[in-house]
């Protein structure tokens, strides 16, 4: 089958990129809005794209409303914000933070987010997700509106990272080790499916 994108609607386009390139990683977005409340949201249109400065990025598109989603609106306004990186566990609240609220709502105060705790994250004027086992404190870097849609790329720096003891493997002055196992990140799939890392192995490299 061959898809030619160009007779294809953005929906069949987005549902044909999203079920293909998989699995693909979920920024849980922490932020602030205007009303000093904070809200908490996953994309996973989400990835680095640069280590020196140390840039993510996420894209954020619009509510049926017509206006853009608070993890858009919330970092212009601040210029702040915390990305998670979610376990496997939590997958049930990773898809219920994804309600569309009004901006002045935070997703936090839904039932099925209470337990969730916030905790002091150093360095950062915001807090971060206790229950999450790395987050990175981020500042607005810049941002790229793009498409006829539109959505919004946030292009952020990330000044601070929390790295959970339990992952960490290894550790000299060069670099980190990280247990891919024990941090049982959180992956998209296509429609309402998700993944987690069931093995982790090492290519054989030809000789």
């Amino acid at each position: 089958m061959i898809l030619d994108f160009a007779q294809l609607s953005p929906n069949q386009i987005y549902h044909t990129l999203t079920q293909t390139i998989v699995p693909r990683p979920i920024a849980w977005v922490l932020s602030k809005n205007a009303q000093g409340q904070h809200n908490l949201a996953p994309f996973s249109y989400f990835t680095a794209i640069s280590s020196n400065p140390a840039i993510l990025m996420y894209a954020v598109g619009k509510k049926p409303s017509g206006e853009y989603k608070d993890s858009a609106v919330n970092v212009e306004l601040n210029q702040d914000l915390v990305i998670h990186i979610a376990d496997s566990q939590l997958a049930d609240v990773v898809t219920e933070s994804a309600a569309t609220l009004p901006n002045e709502e935070s997703e936090l105060h839904l039932d099925a987010l209470s337990h969730l705790d916030l905790v002091e994250f150093e360095g950062s004027p915001l807090p971060r997700v206790a229950q999450c086992k790395v987050a990175f404190a981020c500042k607005l870097h810049k941002v790229v509106e793009m498409g006829e849609l539109p959505m919004k790329l946030m292009f952020v720096e990330v000044k601070q990272a929390y790295l959970d003891e339990s992952i960490i493997s290894e550790q000299d002055d060069m670099r980190l080790k990280i247990d891919a196992l024990s941090l049982d990140p959180l992956a998209r799939l296509g429609g309402a499916e998700y993944a987690n890392l069931a093995s982790v192995f090492k290519a054989v490299r030809p000789k």
